[in-house]
């Protein structure tokens, strides 16, 4: 069936009080006849480098983020967290609250609005968005009541009069592989690998890497705290909230609370970073407004607090990984065996797919990887940059470096040897693969050419200087996403997708986009993103927000372009991908990365700097080289962050976070951050129209394992478990 319309009037374009791209002013009369040009490439077209077309307003503060949407009328929802990590609400004692001035009401598990249990998330019905369904405490943290009020002042002092009791019961935090719990993870992205006789080959090898890998829960921690406001136009729930796919969350809310799909319409002008945070369809903030919003029958804000969204919003698991391979004397792999144990609420289904890469980044006779979740008392986990494939490439990459240690071999070479023809697991060919390209360019770039592979040989004075690499992969391709384009009886276009911009640059890539589809100039653009009222549209997720987004585009403006010399003026065009999807050939898709580290150790304080990074991509078309590249460098920066800093810390004994903010969860800082270049490869991804390929995540991707790497090369030492911190560096006697 043809996914393309046409209607000769302009539909009334769903108004948002978000700026977007502003309506152009051309700078010539347009023609009476908008048609489009054909005379190259315009100013803004894809491939050139322009600032991104909201800067301004962001530095001027002229945008509004959604804690900043102004509303007559408005409450605030200020959340109480349960202080205990498993049990049960016994009484909430609202009477001193209730008393205070401005205080609307509490709302609670024995007054709350009943939800769908059904409503989940990709993985399932979600238990972490099912909130004030029972007296039941499932994780530390877990909201038990929201005070409303005029002011957010007075609701979280009434938040503080609350007196909540509960019975304790004994709670289990402790995540280990061997966990008495512990199953088989959902096949949710795939069935685990089993290709060839691993245990035979392993035996077989010349050398064999046998160790394990632990990394730490880490959080999204987003500049901007996560805030929803939800108020009721007649019969139609309107919401502004910070998330990261308005048409999935407003899909969600209608589920959860038993709305015609039809009644909810969610904006999200503005978000300040998301990280996956943001992406699990709906956040608690926006639960407890609708909620809100429901009882009290006005507009209702609720702002997390940092610690908040430490306590409640969802975090990158803990990771247990166990990894084998065997190799022959000229370094070729016979057996990859991947295991990865990650850490599971009892409430929400998710998997971190660690072994994503072990199944297509490597030729070996024999490759089996296996997925194990191990449920516990904690806060459901859920995506956080690069899933799976971040922590999973810490693991893989380790072991590759050390059988390149084993052998004596070049960890660049060693790669190039092992390099696949078809999918070591799938067996499907690859649309482009690209790997080779950014390990021999990076090498150049890097001087690898000059590096003694030998241990501990470098220093500058008391420092111990080393340098490491690592290579990855990140999936890539596209989801169903709609988009419309209208030839404007003044000349200009306006293009309406549900996109999403995070702060990776939509507004500016979309723009380029449309701009080059129906050959005009960027000015005579006009973008609406930002709003489930336009349709059927992916996140800002999986990094496939713009190769989904940029394919509706693009084939709703071919489509208006062979109708404009007939067409009646206003003419919209709409295309939905999903039937395209669907015939698009089955084939292993991927981004490809070479990332090069230098640092040096201090032996006496166990310090750890990394003073170079350099990443080599091959992503695709790359839409602009400004934006793509920040994008990497920032991927790349908190690739860092993981290494040396980042890691969630529980008392075992309590069962509570004990860093749940920004001065306790280290984070880089601009004092870590060193020479850093992102570059890429020529690339581009057939069967896609615009041929992009995601950049939000691969930078994040490997960035981890060539720092390990690096500070191996510089003192000797393995450190297979995240962060490198001091007491997992220092030496006893430095000196020697």
């Amino acid at each position: 069936m043809d996914a393309s319309s046409t209607s000769p009037p302009t539909p009334s374009a769903p108004t948002s009080s978000a700026p977007t791209s502003p309506a152009p002013t051309p700078s010539t009369p347009p023609p009476s006849t908008p048609a489009p040009e054909n005379n190259g490439p315009h100013p803004g077209a894809i491939g050139v480098a322009r600032p991104r077309v909201e800067g301004t307003a962001k530095v001027t503060g002229a945008v509004r983020y959604a804690a900043d949407e102004p509303m007559a009328g408005l409450a605030h929802g200020w959340v109480v967290t349960s202080t205990v990590t498993r049990g049960r609400v016994r009484d909430i004692d609202t009477s001193a609250a209730l008393a205070m001035p401005g205080v609307l009401g509490v709302i609670d598990h024995r007054n709350a609005p009943r939800l769908n249990l059904e409503a989940g998330s990709f993985f399932g019905p979600d238990g972490g968005m099912h909130l004030f369904q029972s007296a039941e405490i499932a994780y530390s943290g877990r909201p038990v009541a929201l005070v409303v009020a005029d002011t957010a002042e007075q609701a979280r002092a009434a938040a503080t009069a609350l007196r909540v009791t509960y019975d304790v019961e004994p709670h289990d935090v402790g995540f280990s592989a061997d966990h008495p719990d512990a199953r088989p993870a959902t096949p949710a992205f795939g069935e685990d690998a089993t290709v060839g006789d691993v245990d035979a080959e392993l035996a077989a090898s010349e050398v064999v890497v046998d160790e394990r890998y632990v990394t730490p829960e880490e959080h999204g921690a987003a500049m901007e705290p996560h805030s929803a406001t939800a108020w009721w136009e007649g019969e139609r729930l309107q919401i502004v909230d910070s998330n990261q796919a308005p048409f999935v969350v407003a899909m969600t809310v209608a589920t959860l609370f038993h709305l015609d799909p039809k009644q909810v319409r969610v904006r999200a002008p503005h978000v300040g970073g998301g990280f996956g945070s943001k992406s699990g369809t709906c956040g608690p903030q926006l639960v407890l407004a609708v909620m809100a919003t429901k009882m009290f029958d006005r507009p209702v804000r609720v702002t997390l607090t940092r610690t908040q969204v430490f306590q409640i919003v969802p975090m990158r698991p803990m990771t247990d990984q166990r990894v084998r391979i065997g190799a022959d004397p000229d370094g070729r792999l016979r057996a990859i065996d991947h295991t990865a144990a990650f850490e599971l609420s009892k409430v929400a289904d998710y998997l971190e797919n660690c072994t994503e890469l072990t199944n297509t980044l490597y030729a070996a006779r024999a490759i089996r990887t296996r997925r194990t979740a191990v449920p516990i008392d904690i806060l459901p986990p859920y995506s956080v940059r690069g899933p799976g494939a971040t922590p999973g490439s810490f693991a893989l990459e380790s072991a590759m470096d050390e059988v390149a240690e084993r052998l004596g071999m070049d960890p660049v070479e060693l790669r190039l040897r092992n390099e696949p023809t078809v999918g070591p697991v799938s067996g499907l060919p690859f649309s482009r693969r690209n790997l080779v390209a950014c390990l021999n360019e990076g090498a150049r770039r890097f001087s690898w050419a000059n590096r003694d592979h030998r241990p501990r040989t470098r220093r500058e004075g008391h420092l111990l200087v080393g340098t490491g690499m690592a290579a990855t992969s990140f999936s890539a391709g596209a989801l169903p996403s709609s988009a419309s384009v209208t030839a404007e009886t003044d000349g200009t276009f306006t293009v309406a997708v549900g996109a999403i911009d995070i702060g990776q640059g939509a507004r500016t890539a979309l723009t380029a986009i449309a701009a080059e589809a129906l050959r005009v100039p960027s000015e005579r653009v006009r973008l609406l993103i930002a709003d489930s009222d336009l349709g059927p549209a992916w996140g800002a997720s999986g990094s496939r927000g713009t190769a989904s987004w940029a394919w509706a585009i693009t084939e709703a403006a071919s489509r208006l372009r062979s109708q404009l010399p007939t067409g009646e003026l206003p003419l919209t065009v709409s295309y939905d991908t999903t039937q395209a999807l669907k015939d698009l050939p089955l084939m292993e898709r991927h981004a490809y990365s070479a990332v090069f580290s230098e640092v040096t150790v201090d032996p006496a304080t166990g310090e750890v700097r990394v003073r170079r990074l350099l990443g080599m991509y091959a992503v695709g078309r790359v839409i602009n080289p400004l934006l793509a590249r920040s994008q990497l460098v920032g991927g790349m920066i908190m690739g860092l962050s993981m290494a040396l800093h980042e890691e969630g810390v529980r008392d075992v004994g309590t069962g509570r976070h004990v860093n749940t903010d920004l001065a306790g969860y280290h984070i880089a800082a601009h004092a870590d951050v060193p020479d850093i270049e992102a570059d890429f490869v020529p690339d581009y991804e057939p069967g896609l129209p615009a041929g992009v390929k995601g950049v939000g995540e691969i930078g994040t991707v490997g960035t981890a394992a060539a720092i390990a790497n690096a500070v191996w090369h510089a003192t000797g030492r393995r450190v297979r478990t995240l962060p490198i911190r001091l007491d997992r560096v220092i030496e006893d006697e430095p000196g020697v």
